[in-house]
């Protein structure tokens, strides 16, 4: 009686089946939320999507996480983190399998966080992202400070207060997100954002960089321990200061920032330098430099009365220049007479030496050499009057041999156009074209009765061709007519 009523169960194929139990499992479950550690998770498939398995002490359930949702999470899976995953409970028919489709992740406790944490600083301290030698300098008294943080809380207005007290500067503030799953993406975005600003574009780059934020849990600054902002702050080109939290709050970036501030306020501090007190450390090296200068004068002063008590007196100084003046100012008159007696002793005798005859003597040679100089000079002028006038007489011979007028002496005519320019061919002349031919006794006018015709072969003129009045066909006096 039993195999009868089997007989008639309804049918079912394995799709009908599989969706049957698909709708099933999401109608009776829908939306959950499931604690786990993380098992098999090897990073996102080629697709994009990610697969892994939550598991505890006694199951294991498969989990997907979609690419698009993969992206925008804030917190990812890694191998064995016990984490609290959010979604849609379903079937995947081809495998037989159920699965959770995740699309939101958070660390369960805090425990976990704290692991993940230091695994994080470990990995990023191994990169050389936390080495001293990275660190900068921070500018001694910044012109422009850019400040990321929120513009609505009151961590910017502790900023700008304690600036206003110590130093008023100008401040950029990139407003950002301190906290949620966008707010590691929009830190990171504004410190890359002012090191890109141009140097002298029209908005300042900045010369100092904090990163502020208040204190908080360990969740909620969390932001600030992500990877995307610690590669951030290491890789600014303009010094930065991290200020999150409290002074017993550490987070990621503290470690790859150039300097850390416990607070906001301290980090304002640690910016600019007090104004009053840098104007009283100038005063005060003023009045310093004022009292050096006075005691080196003074000093000097002591130094040039010492000196002016170990010289002796004017009189002193001046006794013996004036002894010896008087001494030679006795000497001098006989002196004087002396050297002018001398001196007319000296004339005297040379006078005795200047006799006629020797006046005449030396006249009579002098005589003698003007009257060789004189004739020495005349043939030597002759001498050069000789080479310049054969010099023109070989110019003139040369000249006369390149003239043309020496072709026109041995029987040639030099014709010319009206005018005047010189023919070297018969193409050039056209019928009734005037002519001037040149002879080498003169010139005749003349008129071509026709034009020139092309020659088969030349033809050697004749003997008598060079005759006047010959009318051969190399002759000249065709052009005259008859």
């Amino acid at each position: 009686m039993a195999e009868p009523a089997l007989d008639n169960v309804v049918e079912w194929t394995v799709s009908e089946l599989s969706a049957a139990l698909k709708r099933t499992v999401e109608d009776a479950y829908g939306y959950v939320r499931v604690r786990g550690e993380v098992s098999g998770f090897k990073g996102a498939s080629p697709s994009g999507h990610v697969y892994f398995r939550l598991k505890d002490e006694r199951a294991v359930l498969e989990a997907v996480i979609w690419k698009g949702v993969y992206g925008r999470m804030r917190v990812k899976p890694e191998e064995g983190l016990d984490v609290i995953a959010a979604g849609k409970l379903t079937t995947f028919a081809g495998q037989s399998k159920y699965q959770l489709v995740i699309d939101r992740l958070e660390l369960a406790g805090v425990g976990a966080l704290l692991k993940q944490l230091e695994e994080r600083k470990k990995k990023l301290a191994a990169e050389g992202l936390f080495a001293e030698a990275r660190k900068q300098l921070l500018p001694f008294l910044p012109n422009v400070i850019g400040v990321v943080t929120s513009p609505t809380g009151a961590v910017i207005r502790d900023i700008l207060h304690r600036l206003a007290d110590r130093f008023p500067r100008r401040v950029l503030v990139w407003p950002v997100r301190v906290q949620g799953e966008t707010s590691a993406a929009e830190v990171a975005a504004a410190i890359a954002g002012f090191n890109a600003l141009p140097e002298k574009g029209p908005l300042p780059r900045p010369d100092l960089i904090i990163v502020a934020r208040g204190g908080g849990s360990l969740e909620d600054l969390w932001s600030f321990n992500e990877e995307i902002v610690v590669r951030a702050a290491a890789e600014s080109l303009i010094p930065l200061i991290s200020a999150v939290g409290h002074e017993t709050d550490v987070t990621l970036i503290d470690f790859a920032a150039d300097k850390r501030a416990p607070t906001p306020t301290a980090a304002a501090e640690l910016a600019v330098p007090v104004r009053a007190e840098l104007l009283g450390s100038i005063a005060a090296l003023a009045a310093r430099q004022i009292q050096t200068w006075q005691r080196g004068i003074d000093m000097r002063r002591t130094e040039l009365l010492a000196a002016t008590r170990a010289l002796p007196a004017a009189d002193e100084l001046l006794a013996d220049p004036r002894q010896r003046l008087d001494t030679l100012a006795k000497r001098l008159p006989r002196a004087l007479h002396a050297n002018a007696q001398l001196h007319r002793t000296h004339l005297t005798r040379a006078a005795a030496r200047l006799t006629l005859r020797l006046l005449k003597l030396r006249l009579a040679r002098s005589s003698e050499i003007v009257i060789t100089f004189a004739k020495r000079g005349k043939l030597a002028r002759e001498n050069y009057l000789q080479r310049r006038w054969h010099r023109v007489r070989s110019a003139e011979q040369l000249l006369k041999a390149l003239s043309y007028r020496g072709v026109l002496g041995r029987g040639f005519a030099l014709v010319r156009d009206g005018e005047g320019h010189p023919l070297r061919a018969a193409a050039g002349i056209t019928r009734g074209m005037r002519l001037d031919i040149e002879f080498a006794d003169g010139h005749v006018a003349a008129t071509a009765d026709g034009e020139a015709k092309a020659k088969d072969k030349p033809q050697a003129a004749p003997a008598k061709s060079r005759s006047r009045g010959g009318k051969g066909p190399g002759g000249q006096g065709s052009l005259f007519g008859s």
